[in-house]
């Protein structure tokens, strides 16, 4: 049931509100519903598609002003920071979506201290050494002794390879 406040599909040639739906099918590759409608009034056949409209994922920047997410940017951003590592753009692009789905999931807004969370969580997990050097800007490391702690705190984390060497940093 439409809200008294929407307005029907007008017809492009009679400008009638009043149409049918003579056949539907999905578009764009499942993302949207084409219609082919009927006017009630001159008989005239027409297109329309029903898409889901897609409220943006603001990042909060840390001076206050707030942007829309942009997994480009992200991209760049883990592509400068794991320069020389075996990990690949599509891993970075694999990442950055993962990161813009859990911000959806989380609400319309998140902050870009969440986000360097975020993108920590994931390279923690799949090149330890890409992690330090994020965690290295990202949490503003001073000197060696904060390479160490964190450089320990991974080692705790990771489960002992296959040949069982668990030495500790």
């Amino acid at each position: 049931m439409l809200a008294a406040s929407v307005e029907q599909v007008r017809c492009p040639t009679c400008f009638e509100s009043e149409s049918r739906v003579v056949d539907s099918r999905s578009a764009d590759e499942g993302q949207s519903i084409r219609r082919r409608r009927a006017c009630s009034s001159c008989g005239e056949r027409f297109t329309t598609f029903e898409r889901v409209e897609s409220v943006p994922l603001l990042v909060v920047k840390r001076s206050g002003p707030a942007e829309p997410f942009d997994v480009e940017k992200l991209v760049e951003g883990l592509t400068a920071a794991c320069k020389g590592r075996p990990l690949t753009r599509d891993d970075f692009e694999r990442m950055a979506i993962e990161i813009e789905d859990a911000g959806r999931a989380v609400g319309a807004e998140v902050t870009t201290e969440w986000i360097g969370l975020q993108v920590l969580d994931h390279l923690r997990s799949r090149d330890p050494v890409a992690y330090l050097r994020f965690a290295s800007v990202y949490k503003g490391f001073d000197n060696l002794d904060d390479f160490e702690r964190e450089a320990r705190l991974i080692k705790i984390a990771q489960p002992a390879d296959v040949s069982g060497d668990t030495d500790q940093l």
